[in-house]
């Protein structure tokens, strides 16, 4: 494991720089605010529905009658089943429009990517399957191969319906099942539903005018066209030998694959209208004696961890076990207490902020420091500022991006004063009124992960009892009992970010999730229960119990630069992270289980 020594960080103006954040973030909001980006269907639709990987075989409509339909085959989705066939429920089906398991590390291959955050809490179920990650931030072919595994380990493939996209779902009252029709003409009646589809599900692109003209090729980076640039996921794009490339867009998508597109491209134009947060990768490989120190139950103990560092703080001696760009906020936090004996700002909510955000200035302004010190060019290296908060934008780690700068082939120019790319024509982009022509324009431009729910999920009609719509029961917030069912939706269940308990660990949340949704299936199923569902009474006192307990951090994300974790900048801020249960994840876990254990089912309406 690394070292966890505090970062070091210099002093700074903190008014000065705040003053500063504020201006760069008004230079960027724009008031279509979410809409600014196209869904990805009509006209665009190969950019979300053609599977460029794996052929679509065709295959009859399915008609069938099943326990349990499990909509999504990424990691939220394969863990719902485990736990399903765990509890002994097999007649289930899990249906994603991929050929195999793997959700975003089916979809998204494109060249270098890697996991961002730590791969021994990242990936889920390493103990249950027997396995270790090669190091610490695992490239996306491994995490690919480790849906597989988890697939294969739990006899998940028996059960999977690949290459079938969900169109509609309605309760219908008459059977008491849902009806889920797909774009493969089926007709599956599902006593009940998990909606396991995740936060990067569905690619948006950028509503740029003209972007249907351009007479070049275009592909987004969740559908990666190794057809016209040749190479793999570890880079060699020979067949962009000669060509001008475009990317639009620098999140974690762009950061990781810019750097192998210049090295094969005649020249590389890189759009970028907010920088992102770059630190060093610093990855390693798992030390196998470090391996053999580690006890059953490590993963858990990582992973709490992990969680102390991003949503607490470590208390007095407590290790950073984790010890990379995502803990370092809190890491130097801690120094800093030992270092001047103030750990009693931890009782004092307002004082322990004020000192963590100084923290963060600091490592931020490190950051911009450290980009001077890589980028040759002075004019290029300021404009790869990121002038925010820390988790304002998803952080990201290369240690090739900044480089790539130096580089005569690659040019970044910057759309921050424009608030984006003006026009595409038919032979390239125009911005700050220079048009920059260009063979290929490569999508880097992210997921429908805070927009409207009929966005995200694309499920049209989506209906519970009585044909209440889900986006209508939805429009005005979440409401939930404990952020996995909803009242008029019955034997439907959520995963992801809503009313729930939110960790560090994205997978850990899924797990957390898919114990409580399998036991209630359980006890249904040997019950004899046709359907359960909510009272509007438990439904309310969750939503309340939510916000009583609420943490308010919309200043945080008003204050942040726009971007999809706070809803591009609009006022009516929805939060990447949902309503979450501030008392915390495992305060949440303490909740489900204190429920579980009674074996009442309070709060759920059981129709027979």
């Amino acid at each position: 494991m690394q070292s966890c020594e505090p970062t070091q960080t210099p002093e700074i103006d903190h008014a000065a720089l705040r003053a500063k954040y504020l201006a760069e973030r008004d230079k960027r909001l724009r008031p279509e605010g979410q809409q600014q980006y196209l869904v990805t269907e009509g006209e665009f639709e190969d950019f979300y529905e053609a599977d460029p990987y794996m052929p679509v075989e065709p295959r009859s409509p399915i008609s069938a009658d099943i326990d349990v339909a499990v909509l999504g085959a990424g990691f939220a989705g394969l863990i719902a089943g485990a736990r399903l066939r765990q509890a002994g429920v097999d007649n289930f089906r899990i249906i994603d429009l991929a050929g195999d398991f793997g959700g975003a590390w089916y979809w998204n291959r494109y060249p270098g990517i890697q996991c961002d955050t730590d791969s021994y809490c990242y990936l889920p179920l390493l103990e249950e399957v027997g396995y270790m990650p090669k190091e610490k931030y695992a490239h996306g072919d491994e995490a690919f191969e480790h849906c597989q595994r988890i697939g294969k380990h739990f006899n998940l493939y028996e059960n999977a319906l690949f290459h079938t996209l969900i169109r509609a779902a309605e309760w219908d009252e008459s059977i008491k099942r849902w009806r889920l029709g797909t774009n493969r003409g089926d007709d599956i009646r599902a006593r009940f539903v998990v909606m396991c589809q995740g936060p990067f599900n569905k690619p948006k692109l950028p509503g740029i005018p003209g972007i249907t003209d351009f007479q070049g090729h275009t592909f987004h980076t969740a559908r990666w066209d190794y057809e016209y640039t040749g190479g793999d996921m570890k880079g060699g794009l020979d067949g962009l030998a000669g060509k001008k490339v475009a990317v639009i867009g620098t999140g974690a998508s762009g950061i990781q694959v810019i750097p192998h597109i210049a090295r094969s491209a005649e020249h590389l134009y890189v759009f970028q209208r907010t920088p992102s947060y770059i630190d060093e990768r610093g990855d390693v490989p798992t030390d196998p004696e470090w391996v053999k120190t580690l006890k059953p139950g490590w993963q858990k103990e990582l992973r709490r961890n992990f969680h102390t560092a991003a949503f607490e703080a470590f208390a007095p001696g407590q290790p950073d076990l984790v010890c990379d760009g995502w803990t370092e906020v809190s890491r130097n936090l801690a120094a800093h207490l030992d270092a001047t004996g103030g750990w009693a700002a931890l009782a004092d909510p307002a004082k322990f902020m004020e000192l963590r955000e100084l923290e963060d200035y600091k490592a931020m302004q490190r950051l911009r420091d450290r980009i001077d010190s890589l980028v040759e060019d002075p004019e290029t290296a300021e404009a790869l500022k990121p002038y925010y908060r820390f988790l304002c934008k998803r952080p990201c780690f290369n240690d090739q991006y900044l480089p790539t700068f130096n580089r005569p082939n690659v040019t970044l120019v910057d759309v921050s004063g424009t608030k984006g790319v003006e026009r595409i024509t038919a032979t390239g982009i125009i911005a700050g009124g220079v048009e920059h022509e260009v063979d290929c324009i490569i999508f880097a431009s992210g997921f429908e992960i805070t927009t409207d729910l009929d966005r995200r999920f694309g499920i049209q009609p989506f209906a519970g009892r009585d044909g209440l719509s889900l986006y209508d029961h939805w429009a005005k917030g979440y409401r939930t009992l404990h952020g996995i069912t909803s009242h008029g939706f019955p034997n439907l269940f959520f995963t992801g970010f809503l009313q729930g308990g939110v960790t560090a660990s994205t997978t850990a949340m899924f797990e957390q999730q898919a114990d409580h949704i399998s036991y209630i299936v359980q006890v249904a199923l040997e019950r004899g229960v046709a359907a359960v569902e909510p009272t509007a009474a438990a439904q309310d006192e969750w939503c309340k119990t939510v916000r009583e307990t609420a943490v308010d951090n919309s200043n945080f994300q008003r204050e942040c630069t726009p971007g999809y974790y706070n809803n591009e900048g609009e006022q009516n801020i929805r939060s990447h992270l949902g309503e979450p249960y501030w008392p915390g994840f495992y305060a949440m876990e303490d909740v489900l289980q204190a429920w579980r254990d009674t074996g009442e089912l309070e709060g759920l309406v059981l129709d027979k």
